[in-house]
């Protein structure tokens, strides 16, 4: 039995994919602004989050206002001493 060739881009890819990049300076540059920016991004979007859990959170635990409904003649004839 004969290996029948197979034309395949994997194959092609596998072969690209397991060789060592050469050192380029400027692709060494741009990966590493490009980390300190995704690195940036995570931290901002951390905290955003942190900030939206605690105000959920807040609004659980505090009870909400309860309004009081006051006639007028009682408004005027008895307030709080101050």
């Amino acid at each position: 039995m004969t290996a029948i060739p197979v034309k395949d881009s994997t194959f092609e890819f596998e072969r690209k994919r397991n060789r060592p990049e050469r050192y380029d300076r400027n692709v060494t540059e741009m990966t590493l602004k490009a980390i300190k920016k995704i690195d940036k991004i995570r931290v901002t979007r951390e905290v955003q989050h942190h900030k939206t859990r605690l105000v959920s959170a807040m609004s659980e635990i505090t009870l909400p206002k309860i309004k009081v409904k006051v006639s007028q003649s009682q408004a005027v004839g008895e307030r709080m001493e101050e």
